[in-house]
């Protein structure tokens, strides 16, 4: 009345089987060394961006690109973004402009919707070109130009301009300061409201663009494992980002923007044409 041993043999194979997944199936994180060599800068400049110098962390997606496609880099990089977002608007929930942000969300949700419908179309080489230029032009503007001496508010269709501009390439390129600082910089408001308002802005932009990535399917359990195991180091760079913002003065903080603008603004120009003369030389 023993079982014969074919029946068993062929049932542990069966067995065994059934608790091996497909490879598929497996959540591993990314082990490139390269990669955390390079995501450690990121998730620094993301901490110092997210604390109150914005645009710092603008150059978070070129580097981790250098290793990935640039929306899988994105996608790495937006869960944690939004866990940061929580911390700075709690330490800035008291100083923001209303009047700014009710003039800016209504543009950028036209500009993170437009990002979403042209996603397929428009070569982000072009629009790291555009925001390099702009930004570029904008930089040398404030610092030798006749900039007036008093702040000046924008007019509402021109907030709602830099708005969407500000969302479109947010979404597309991961690089949205540029044109939000064109609209909030002249008007020289006091440090810290000037850094709740871009912390509490942004913030509402990368919930929006939750939708379009998931859309895209950018998210997958590789891409979230890894946000997971970077999550606490950007954490801690963020409450120093934070730290560091409130004892900076505020004049060179101005100072430290605008420098920083230009900067990230001309690596953007020449990364956009480094991808557009790769292109033509490969054609």
């Amino acid at each position: 009345m023993l079982a014969r041993a074919p029946p068993l043999r062929f049932d542990l194979n069966q067995s065994k089987a059934s608790f091996r997944s497909p490879p598929s199936q497996v959540v591993a994180v990314i082990t490139d060394p390269l990669f955390y060599l390079l995501a450690i800068p990121a998730i620094i400049a993301l901490g110092l961006g997210k604390g109150g110098f914005a645009g710092v962390g603008m150059i978070s997606t070129p580097l981790l690109a250098l290793t990935m496609p640039p929306l899988q880099a994105a996608a790495i990089l937006l869960p944690i973004v939004l866990c940061q977002d929580v911390i700075s608007v709690w330490s800035y929930r008291r100083r923001w402009s209303a009047w700014n942000l009710k003039v800016l969300l209504p543009g950028s949700v036209v500009g993170v919707g437009a990002a979403w419908l042209f996603a397929a179309y428009v070569p982000n080489a072009y629009v790291e070109i555009a925001v390099g230029v702009t930004g570029v032009c904008f930089a040398l503007y404030n610092t030798f130009g006749r900039v007036p001496a008093q702040p000046r508010r924008p007019s509402v269709p021109a907030g709602m301009f830099w708005g969407s501009l500000a969302g479109f390439t947010s979404t597309i390129i991961q690089v949205g300061a540029p044109p939000y600082q064109v609209h909030i910089l002249p008007q020289r408001l006091d440090k810290f409201t000037l850094i709740g308002t871009t912390i509490i802005f942004f913030a509402l932009v990368n919930v929006m663009k939750l939708v379009p990535y998931f859309a895209l399917g950018q998210f997958s359990p590789r891409t979230l494992a890894t946000s997971a195991v970077l999550l606490p180091f950007a954490v801690a760079t963020n409450f120093f980002g934070l730290w560091l913002a409130r004892r900076t003065p505020t004049e060179p903080f101005y100072r430290i923007t605008y420098l920083l603008m230009f900067l990230i603004s001309l690596a953007l120009i020449w990364q956009g044409a480094s991808a557009i003369h790769a292109g033509v030389t490969a054609s």
